[in-house]
């Protein structure tokens, strides 16, 4: 495809839409366009679970192990591995032609910081940390893994497809602070990060790196060969649905990776667009809670909240079509193999009289609720003004605080008080693969492990690892009911919905991998 680098406001035909771009001079070259699910602030998977920044990972940097659509764990960077006798030690060897965007192998060493620094900050990766008694090179190419017990869920833990999802980065930027961001992007993954490039509220460039090896087996969901068939990717910010779905009509966006369920009747009739599902598990619509700042500190006052939200309000007005969600108490998640209704019934009940009462037992004393607003996502914002009505339904006093997401990511981890820059209450979604059992359900960990809100039932924890470990199946069953009990009793978060999402693309564009996350290898551009 013929393109010509110029104001992007020429490019897409819109006048004041994404201007200040300059556009590629290349008459061989091929570019895929897309709107991309929010605006990327943060490039560090690893300090973030937020999906935009997981999304751009993907694009640049590369994983150990890969989860492939058969929900089979894969190797990625690893060529060979092997276990000892008595399972206590791992052993991994790299493939050849390994190279990082700035040229320069990659080492062993970089994987062993890469590892050290994941799992300090996910869920899975600190699960695994605890079993660690070391990990260490044996050469370049070569490093070892020692446990203090066997385990069976080391490469579950490697190849794991969601946030924080394991990428390697080189030892540099491993040694990083894991409560710290990278200050620099460079990858060994399939496609280059242009720096230069990137505007943040505006756009995001990534060129396909050139001296990438792909896998030789056939591309399946994260696993197989990253085969890229585009020279470059422009991601393109773009907060105004109805800009970005007229672009989208007139063939000068090619993708979009998040279209408000709103509008895609819309897209559906356009006979050059293809709207499809991205994933057939969905995604888990969640209400965060703060468990440090009053009045949610008070488990009543929590409690208030389980009978206060209805999730068909929140289902009805995000998703529409009854076809594309369904009501779940599950906090893994329905379809899963650790779904379960255990200890929901006030939950599904519904019941603001119920509400008013506990919140009156917490003594809530009117002071205003701070409600963080994504404005600019078209999913979790009217998620949030619904959830900002059911909590006023209850009787609580409400303050929305708009902002765009990116800001909400970084907002979140603030543990100040709600006056000093602090907050109350957030929506967000998860993909339901990435939360699926106690093990990988990074959002719902609890104390030490804790996300965002920063809930503490001990119990979890220690029924969490119990599961972990339990190698009969109807005895993990009874575990994930006891903890999905206590997840409902101490009101971890609150579970508002399983609904399952869908892209757009112009029929130009094929190879689309069906998955949590979209992956932009495999994808080709027809002229």
């Amino acid at each position: 495809m013929k393109i010509k680098r110029t104001a992007i406001a020429a490019l897409l035909g819109i006048s004041g839409a994404l201007s200040g771009f300059q556009c590629l001079d290349a008459a061989a070259e091929t570019v895929i366009r897309s709107v991309p699910i929010g605006n990327l602030k943060v490039v560090d998977p690893i300090w973030t679970t937020a999906y935009i920044t997981r999304n751009h990972a993907y694009m640049v940097w590369d994983t150990l192990f890969a989860t492939d659509a058969n929900n089979t764990i894969q190797p990625q960077m690893v060529d060979t591995w092997s276990t000892s006798e008595d399972g206590l030690v791992w052993t991994f060897t790299l493939r050849d032609g390994l190279l990082w965007h700035d040229e320069t192998p990659v080492t062993a060493e970089d994987c062993v910081a890469s590892l050290k620094r994941w799992s300090k900050k996910d869920g899975m990766g600190r699960s695994l940390a605890g079993f660690t008694k070391d990990i260490e090179t044996v050469d370049g190419k070569t490093f070892k893994l020692t446990l203090t017990q066997p385990i069976g869920f080391v490469l579950d833990a490697l190849g794991k497809i969601d946030s924080n999802v394991p990428f390697m980065m080189p030892k540099r930027l491993a040694e990083t602070d894991p409560n710290e961001q990278i200050k620099e992007v460079i990858g060994s993954g399939p496609f280059r990060f242009v720096a230069e490039e990137w505007v943040p509220g505006s756009k995001v460039v990534y060129r396909k790196f050139e001296k990438y090896v792909p896998r030789s087996e056939p591309a399946s969901l994260a696993a197989g060969g990253k085969v890229v068939h585009v020279d470059e990717v422009q991601s393109i910010y773009m907060p105004d649905a109805g800009v970005a779905m007229a672009a989208m009509a007139s063939g000068q966006i090619d993708l979009m990776e998040s279209p408000p369920t709103d509008l895609l009747p819309l897209l559906e009739q356009n006979p050059d667009v293809t709207v499809a599902a991205n994933d057939p598990l969905g995604y888990q619509l969640f209400m965060v809670i703060n468990h440090q700042q009053p009045p949610f500190d008070n488990v009543n006052a929590r409690q208030a909240l389980l009978w206060g939200n209805k999730q068909s309000d929140y289902m009805a007005t995000i998703v529409g079509d009854p076809k594309r969600w369904n009501e779940c108490p599950a906090v893994y998640g329905c379809g899963t193999g650790s779904e379960s209704s255990a200890g929901s019934d006030a939950l599904m009940g519904f019941d603001t009289a119920k509400s008013k009462d506990l919140l009156k037992k917490a003594g809530y004393d009117g002071r205003p609720i701070t409600m963080l607003d994504p404005a600019d996502n078209s999913t979790l914002h009217p998620a949030a003004l619904v959830g900002a009505q059911s909590l006023r339904r209850m009787g609580l006093e409400v303050k929305v605080e708009a902002m765009d997401w990116s800001t909400l990511t970084q907002r979140r981890a603030s543990k100040e008080p709600v006056d000093k820059g602090g907050w109350n209450i957030f929506i967000t979604n998860a993909t339901v693969a990435g939360i699926a059992n106690p093990l990988i359900h990074t959002f719902s960990k609890n104390c030490d492990q804790a996300w965002y809100g920063w809930p503490c039932e001990p119990k979890i924890v220690e029924l969490s690892r119990e599961w972990a470990l339990e190698a009969d199946p109807k005895k993990a069953r009874a575990l994930v009911d006891q903890i999905q009990t206590l997840h409902m009793q101490n009101v971890t978060y609150i579970p508002l919905g399983q609904y399952r999402p869908a892209i757009a693309y112009r029929k130009e564009i094929s190879g689309v991998i069906q998955s949590p996350s979209l992956f932009y290898w495999n994808l080709k551009k027809s002229n």
